[in-house]
């Protein structure tokens, strides 16, 4: 049979060959080994009798006294397998405690899982693949949003949702607001500071939080939420990301503001949510300057128009109506038709507008 020895037991065996063989006293080795000259000797004579393998202890390599039964090892396996196939180690112990009532540590059982190929270890299993999404090119094409919640100001003040708006072409934090909860009506209201402050953009990335999607399946396609009628209404695109590593340019700025804001609000004294929004663009041009890259177009996407002021945005059960903007940027065609913001208007004898069908972009 065959005997592992560490590293403690071939040193000591090192030092009492060089005994045996005179080339060290024994009292030398009992100081380099820290024993006793005597059991220096008793070593000595059991490595001559039954060489290496005396140095190590005797119950190394023997199955333990301790250790349950074959019959019931494949018992155990059986349940499993009949009942429990994909239940994780913890879980299946769970219910063969309850159910069963047989009883065996976790660890055990999830080694004879994982030797009867019931359960992977997570270690083992490969890493999901997911294919690389490139940014936009232009400024503006796509603004990645999201609601982190942490304890932004340290226990001075509660726990709080901070909302924020990265454009994906450049990195750039394009609006930042704190708010109780991640809401309907908080997104509103920091929609409307972002187009107050940039203009429209093309599209907004989000996860599938409720706010954003109608999750019930009855409602498939069909259903639409308050603020995604708003932003229909604005005529700029919603897409849901179906994985969180698809909007990671969000995600990895929601763990870099973590580290960075929470310990700029601590030098700033800034202990509320009221003087964190009204300090927060002051950090948003400082965070910009350091970390921004330019855009691979110089083209800018966001159209920049003035949004009436209406309590549209501000009023999460109402509709919001379209921006009004500079008559100046509208192009007008032959007869009574103009294209304006990827959509035909047609005007009747009365010049009363009227939204004809939307262009290919809108559907």
């Amino acid at each position: 049979m065959l005997i592992t020895m560490s590293e403690k037991d071939i040193y000591r065996f090192k030092v009492l060959t060089d005994v045996r063989e005179k080339r060290l006293r024994q009292v030398d080795a009992a100081v380099i080994l820290n024993l006793s000259a005597r059991h220096i000797r008793r070593l000595v004579n059991q490595l001559v009798s039954l060489g290496a393998q005396s140095l190590t202890h005797a119950a190394r390599g023997r199955p333990s006294n301790r250790r349950h039964s074959e019959h019931f090892r494949i018992e155990i396996l059986k349940l499993i397998r009949e009942h429990y196939s994909d239940f994780s180690p913890t879980f299946a112990l769970e219910k063969l405690t309850e159910l069963h009532n047989l009883s065996v540590s976790k660890e055990t059982l999830r080694q004879w899982m994982i030797a009867d190929g019931l359960w992977l270890p997570h270690a083992k299993r490969k890493p999901r693949v997911y294919q690389p999404r490139y940014r936009r090119d232009c400024l503006g094409e796509l603004i990645q949003i999201d609601g982190s919640h942490h304890d932004w100001f340290e226990g001075r003040s509660d726990k709080c949702c901070l909302l924020v708006f990265i454009d994906d072409a450049t990195g750039r934090l394009m609006n930042l607001r704190f708010s109780e909860t991640e809401s309907a009506f908080d997104y509103m209201l920091a929609t409307r500071e972002y187009l107050d402050a940039h203009g429209k953009p093309i599209a907004f990335y989000s996860d599938k939080h409720s706010i954003f999607r109608v999750n019930q399946e009855k409602h498939k396609q069909v259903g639409q939420t308050q603020y995604g009628r708003v932003l229909k209404e604005l005529a700029i695109e919603l897409i849901c990301a179906n994985s969180s590593q698809a909007k990671g340019r969000v995600e990895r700025a929601n763990l870099t503001l973590q580290d960075r804001l929470v310990k700029e609000m601590r030098l700033q004294g800034i202990n509320t949510i009221e003087q964190a929004n009204v300090w927060l663009p002051y950090f948003v041009a400082d965070f910009n300057h350091r970390f921004a890259k330019p855009a691979q177009s110089p083209k800018n996407m966001t159209c920049c128009r003035e949004i009436v002021d209406t309590p549209n945005l501000n009023a999460p059960s109402a509709r919001c109506r379209r921006m009004v903007t500079n008559l100046a940027s509208v192009h007008k065609d032959t007869g009574l038709v103009i294209h304006w913001d990827w959509g035909i208007f047609s005007f009747s004898p009365c010049l009363e507008p009227l939204r004809c069908r939307p262009s290919a972009y809108q559907r």
